[in-house]
């Protein structure tokens, strides 16, 4: 990976498997588009007080050429389904901003009118 990242765990176990887990995700994201100049992904279990299972918050956020994606998702039951799902919101926000980057948008057929209402014609 060829661009600056950061992680930040808190409240949440900390293991190897888990940053490893990140950063492979990272690396997806960066090979998808090229162009991302730092990654921040955070991720914390804010609420200690449940009693229906751990929930878990990730926020991702990738600095790309004259704008920033940011990526929430909130209140996964388990960490890497969090991770899953905030990785796969953050591929489909490069996946727009490539196409509006390389003006890659669908652009209508004009519609055609007829001319000839417009035109008067002599006998």
């Amino acid at each position: 990976m060829h661009i600056p990242m950061q992680i930040t765990i808190r409240d949440v176990d900390h293991s190897e498997a888990l940053e490893a887990h990140i950063r492979d995700k990272a690396k997806k994201l960066d090979e998808h588009f090229d162009h991302v100049m730092s990654c921040r992904v955070v991720v914390d279990a804010p609420h200690k007080h449940h009693h229906q299972g751990k929930q878990f918050n990730v926020r991702i956020d990738l600095g790309v050429p004259g704008s920033e994606i940011v990526v929430n998702r909130n209140h996964a039951d388990d960490v890497y389904v969090a991770l899953r799902d905030a990785f796969d919101a953050a591929k489909r926000q490069l996946e727009e901003y490539a196409c509006r980057l390389h003006c890659n948008v669908k652009a209508h057929q004009p519609k055609f009118t007829n001319a000839t209402d417009d035109v008067d014609v002599a006998p």
